[in-house]
Parts: C-alpha cells; sequence; structure tokens
C-alpha cells in the first residue's frame, strides 16, 4: 500500500496572532506540516496536519498513526526478498 512517506513545510502566512508562538520555526517563519502517504498509483492514503509545536519531521513521525500497527505487532505480514535475503514484516529470516 504505502509507495512514499513525506512531509510538506507551508509557510503560513495569516496565523494567527494567539497561536504564533506554537507555529513559529527557529528562523521566525510561521509553518504548518502535512504529512501525506501516497501508493505508487499516486493514490493518496493518509494526511496528517501536524499540531502546534511539531516543527520538524522527527515529531510529526512520532505524533503520527502510520506506523503504530507495525509497532504493536499487529502490521500487515509481507515477505519480500533482497539481494537473495527473504524478510517478514521488517525482521530478518534465517
Amino acid at each position: 500500500m504505502i509507495g512514499s512517506i513525506d512531509y510538506m513545510h507551508w509557510q503560513w502566512k495569516n496565523c494567527l496572532t494567539a497561536w504564533q508562538g506554537d507555529y513559529g520555526n527557529r528562523k521566525g517563519q510561521k509553518i504548518i506540516i502535512l504529512e501525506t502517504v501516497a501508493g505508487f498509483d499516486t493514490w493518496v492514503w493518509h494526511a496528517f496536519f501536524g499540531v502546534a509545536g511539531s516543527q520538524n519531521d522527527l515529531n510529526m513521525l512520532g505524533q503520527s498513526r502510520v506506523f503504530n500497527d507495525v509497532l504493536r505487532g499487529e502490521g500487515l505480514n509481507i515477505t519480500y526478498q533482497i539481494n537473495n535475503t527473504v524478510y517478514h514484516t521488517g525482521v530478518l529470516s534465517s
């Protein structure tokens, strides 16, 4: 399903005065971050706007629900092969 995951930083020109402290980055710009997941057919499967105070990609990844199933061990069972090594859901198979 997942083709790519990306974060876009948009400058928020008309940010509300009360929110400027929460959405400002270290350069003083007011930004909002959008996380998107697209399939190989360019279908958008997921979109998530960051919450206040999440002004970098690492914080966004921690708040996102994209990988929650995988972290709980409930993700899809996927088998794939790279350089003659077989992997099952990201765990090395012997």
